[in-house]
């Protein structure tokens, strides 16, 4: 009813309606109605519109029909076909490295080779060529996802011919438990002073054992020894009444291993001196330890890749099937 009079009234304006009001609602009536043919034969009477008013309505230009109005739809459309080619990122290319890791990269074969434990080995040590020794690590794929509580991994193994450096052992103990760390070779060895020069900065340690007793009072170094890797933790061999065999296995080469949040272990087993018998050695302590330690969550094939390297040196890739059957106690 409402449109119907709103027709009525354009149709028919009154007197003294102003130009530029008519135009704008013609134009409304066009578009609202489609029916802009029928106002100029009805607003021209000059009885009820003055023959300036009509002139100018009748002067006024024709709107745009449909097929001439542009389709803007399409223009974005194609505005952003053209900004998604633009924004497309470009192609992965390899990294760039130096010439010295290309020459060493040529003496492996590349990384689809999966070679035997003790030809894996060999060809990682022909890689070393820095300055100094470097260390031989062992870099494990794991069929894991450590944010699961029943498939993480952290546990720690004593390696046949150790890690070949020297590790500093701190002890947080009382009592007898003092002159038996000492006893041991423990670096540093205390109770209430200790945890206060700890608190005070003092870090000249690599791994730090304390006594069931004395973790109420290590609580509070969590800030300190926390983001560093060194609070200790009953998985890691870290608490312990035993002070003495605790000291003696860090220093003996025991080492400590856990998961990252892909499900990747990376451990040190040796250096770059050691013989290639030794390393293989060290090496499968470590794939035993980690079989040992399977998650009871971890499902399928446990094992995805194995690899060996140098500190500086390019990655070679390792049966883990050769490995495994090989027996703990060869020559």
């Amino acid at each position: 009813m409402q449109g119907a009079l709103m027709q009525r009234h354009i149709l028919s304006p009154p007197m003294g309606v102003p130009c530029c009001q008519l135009s704008s609602l013609r134009q409304q009536a066009a578009l609202g109605r489609n029916r802009p043919a029928i106002l100029p034969n009805r607003i021209t009477a000059p009885a009820r519109l003055s023959s300036r008013c009509a002139a100018a309505v009748l002067e006024a230009p024709a709107l745009p029909s449909e097929a001439d109005v542009p389709d803007d739809e399409d223009e974005e459309e194609e505005e952003d076909d053209d900004t998604m080619f633009i924004n497309r990122p470009a192609l992965r290319t390899e990294k760039k490295r130096s010439r010295r890791f290309r020459d060493m990269q040529a003496k492996v074969p590349p990384k689809t080779t999966i070679l035997a434990a003790e030809e894996a080995v060999k060809a990682a040590l022909s890689t070393a060529s820095a300055a100094f020794t470097e260390t031989m690590e062992v870099h494990a794929r794991l069929n894991i996802n450590p944010k699961y509580a029943d498939q993480q991994l952290r546990a720690t193994c004593n390696l046949p011919h150790g890690t070949g450096k020297e590790l500093r052992v701190a002890v947080l103990c009382s009592g007898d438990n003092e002159a038996i760390a000492r006893d041991a070779g423990a670096d540093h060895y205390g109770s209430e002073e200790l945890i206060e020069l700890i608190a005070g900065g003092m870090m000249d340690f690599d791994k730090l054992v304390a006594t069931p007793d004395m973790m109420p009072k290590v609580a509070k170094l969590g800030r300190v020894l926390g983001p560093r890797g060194l609070m200790p933790n009953p998985k890691a061999g870290t608490v312990t009444t035993d002070v003495a065999a605790a000291v003696k296995d860090f220093k003996g080469g025991k080492v400590e291993y856990r998961a990252d949040k892909g499900g990747n272990v990376h451990v040190g087993f040796g250096l770059a001196s050691f013989t290639p018998e030794q390393l293989v050695k060290n090496l499968k302590a470590i794939q035993d330890s980690i079989d040992v330690n399977r998650p009871a969550g971890a499902k399928g094939v446990y094992w995805r890749s194995l690899t060996v390297c140098t500190s500086m040196g390019p990655a070679v890739r390792v049966s883990y099937a050769n490995l495994r059957d090989m027996k703990k106690d060869f020559e």
